[in-house]
């Protein structure tokens, strides 16, 4: 398994700062700069970290002003309880359908848009997280369905702030990144033709793809505490044989 990336960490200590108070709801995070001396990381960590947090709905980045903290009354960040292969379920359905409309109608607006996240995708983490989702997004925005559009948000704001769907998603983005470009490219070409039943099949086979990764991941997590639990009995029965 993969070690968590640096952001992740870096993100933590940014989010217990907030809870403690010393960054409280509508205040201005220090610079970038500062941040990462205060923090002892690059300011590339911070960058990325950042970017996360903005999209966990935490803070709000502002071109030119800099990152605000947002005020969680205001953001209500209550989340339902789904494993992320529930959460992958109701993302099959909603976005295959939402390309699916989308393609039928694609703008070359609409078009380049969807180049450039690809591109950013490649990327660094944290920006290729936002990409991500931004390319979804717009996918669905593009079906010209706002109910479409609602559900799609919903399931991402769930993919980025459940802990326990990042603990499955992460690794399979981080490990497959080739794959999932790949899978991507494949979703453009088909939006790109207006093909609606092209736009559809390349949506399901991401997510197809996607389960069966997640499957891969889950069973290594398992086999991980397995291990864990066996080497904590080890040393606690073990110990005592010892001269």
């Amino acid at each position: 398994m993969p070690g968590r990336r640096l952001y992740h960490s870096v993100a933590e200590k940014i989010v217990k700062l907030i809870d403690q108070g010393i960054f409280p709801p509508s205040s201005r995070l220090p610079g970038e700069r500062e941040l990462a001396d205060q923090l002892g990381v690059s300011r590339v960590a911070v960058r990325e970290a950042e970017i996360f947090l903005q999209a966990r709905g935490i803070i709000e980045v502002k071109m030119g002003s800099g990152a605000y903290v947002l005020d969680p009354l205001e953001h209500d960040r209550g989340l339902p309880n789904v494993s992320a292969f529930e959460l992958t379920e109701a993302r099959t359905l909603f976005e295959s359908e939402a390309a699916a409309l989308a393609a039928r109608d694609m703008s070359k607006e609409t078009l380049k848009l969807l180049e450039g996240y690809l591109e950013r995708m490649g990327g660094t983490d944290g920006d290729a997280e936002l990409a991500d989702r931004e390319f979804h997004r717009t996918i669905a925005s593009a079906s010209g369905n706002a109910a479409v559009l609602h559900v799609v948000e919903i399931l991402w704001r769930i993919r980025m702030e459940s802990e326990a769907v990042r603990r499955v998603y992460d690794p399979v983005c981080h490990d497959d990144a080739e794959a999932r470009l790949a899978e991507h490219r494949a979703i453009l070409d088909a939006l790109r033709q207006r093909n609606p039943a092209a736009a559809r099949v390349a949506m399901r086979e991401h997510f197809r793809r996607l389960i069966q990764s997640m499957l891969d991941v889950t069973e290594e997590q398992a086999l991980e505490e397995l291990r864990r639990k066996a080497n904590e009995s080890r040393e606690r029965f073990l110990t005592s044989f010892q001269l």
